[in-house]
């Protein structure tokens, strides 16, 4: 059977002709003697197109139209016109209409209904493939962000399960650099574990909002660092950047050390302040800046193992960057620039 089409015109003889002749052409064609009985036949279902006169009684051809256009599953819409009428032909094709056909005497007006149908309808079944791909894809993209939360939630509880058995294993230590040595991988640890706690419980799980992130990560080196004979105030100033997921880990891992280093070594005498920034550089960098205004770094060398100085190295490197230390600053300020991606 051909695709199934709805003629509406008031003229019974005109309705007579198209009838036969698009039959002949293939068409499975149902007719309507005005807008009125062609909006009933199209609220039943099942047309692919209607062809709307637009001298009727009743209700013309644009009203007739604009009651089709509010069914639930409307059918696409090609306009009957005069051989005079571009006014309302361009009526129609601005309220909705795929195509119109201008009323002619003759075999030549059902040949350009015809071509006009097929084009309308090749156009329709584009239309529809086309939803179905992007409705496909969008379910393919929800699965594949279902599975890498899952991912991440996993990520993240294992790192979770590392920390513990590290904070065991540094209760039990009693030398205390060894101990000292757990507890500052523990907390590298933490700081990835959280990149990927953000990713699982987040919207977007490809990138990391570093302002949120920076704030947890800050809170937690506070609890560690800051105690009743040294208190340390951490003060962040974080802009939203979305990195990542491997830039906000590298990244994590720098504010991490270089806090940590901070609070251990910049005021051996007391309390003291530690300011974090991270902002916007246009709309491709961004810069992070760790200062104090402790004792400063001077020409002595690295104090603790130097673990700490070759991950920040090795972590900079993974942002095509390098941390640098402003010689002018009467403390400590380190500073890296590098890409968002």
């Amino acid at each position: 059977m051909g695709r199934r089409v709805l003629y509406i015109d008031d003229d019974a003889g005109i309705r007579r002709l198209v009838e036969r002749a698009l039959t002949r052409r293939g068409y499975d064609v149902t007719v309507a003697d005005g807008g009125e009985a062609g909006v009933a036949a199209a609220r039943a279902g099942g047309f692919d197109l209607a062809a709307v006169d637009h001298y009727m009684p009743g209700i013309d051809g644009l009203e007739t139209m604009a009651q089709l256009m509010q069914l639930p599953s409307p059918p696409a819409i090609v306009y009957v016109t005069g051989s005079e009428e571009t006014r309302v032909a361009v009526a129609a094709l601005r309220a909705g209409a795929a195509d119109y056909v201008v009323k002619t005497p003759g075999e030549d007006f059902f040949d350009l209904l015809d071509a006009s149908f097929r084009q309308v309808l090749a156009r329709a079944e584009l239309h529809a493939e086309k939803s179905q791909a992007e409705a496909a894809l969008r379910a393919s993209n929800a699965r594949l962000e279902a599975l890498l939360a899952e991912v991440n939630h996993r990520v993240a509880n294992s790192l979770q399960l590392v920390s513990a058995m590290v904070r065991l294993q540094a209760g039990s230590v009693t030398d205390a650099a060894a101990r000292a040595a757990l507890e500052d991988t523990e907390r590298r640890i933490v700081a990835i574990a959280h990149v990927h706690r953000r990713l699982y419980t987040g919207h977007d799980v490809e990138h990391v909002d570093m302002r949120d992130y920076l704030a947890q990560l800050i809170r937690e080196l506070s609890e560690t660092w800051s105690t009743t004979d040294r208190p340390r105030s951490l003060l962040l100033d974080a802009e939203s950047v979305q990195l990542p997921t491997d830039r906000a880990v590298s990244l994590g891992v720098i504010v991490t050390e270089l806090v940590s280093n901070a609070c251990k070594y910049a005021y051996p005498d007391g309390q003291g302040e530690v300011r974090i920034a991270l902002i916007r550089e246009g709309d491709e960098r961004f810069r992070l800046t760790v200062e104090d205004d402790g004792i400063g770094i001077g020409d002595a060398a690295p104090k603790g193992t130097g673990v700490g100085t070759r991950l920040i190295r090795a972590m900079a490197q993974s942002l095509d960057s390098i941390v640098e230390y402003d010689s002018a600053h009467a403390g400590t300020r380190a500073v890296l620039a590098a890409a968002l991606r």
